[in-house]
């Protein structure tokens, strides 16, 4: 699944580069978003983040394509990874790449199977 963002002024820290939280959050919500599309049937929180490493910056204005694919699906988890790219500069390596893990729960918050 592929998603994009546009960073506004809002997005933005006090240098003028995207605050790294917020890009965490829309790669977090887009790899969420792709889960719940792959099981509709589950309800998914987010266990985990591998390796978080900012490889560029990112000014107001980018449009940002993220990339998210599924890596791995345990009995209740799913893996997914996720690079994140300026849409505009094509061909160019990611602005930053990790995987996501989430766990399906019930509603007491125990784990579920996915299947």
């Amino acid at each position: 699944m592929e998603t994009h963002r546009l960073v506004l002024p809002e997005d933005l820290n006090h240098f003028g580069f995207l605050f790294g939280g917020r890009l965490l959050a829309w790669v977090d919500e887009a790899c969420w978003i792709a889960a719940s599309l792959d099981f509709p049937h589950c309800q998914f929180v987010t266990i985990g983040m591998d390796k978080v490493e900012f490889r560029h910056s990112v000014r107001q204005g980018t449009i940002l394509a993220i990339r998210c694919l599924r890596e791995r699906e345990g009995l209740s988890s799913v893996t997914y990874q996720v690079e994140v790219f300026d849409r505009r500069q094509l061909g160019s390596p990611p602005i930053f790449a990790t995987s996501v893990t989430y766990v399906s729960v019930d509603d007491a918050g125990r784990k579920r199977s996915i299947r």
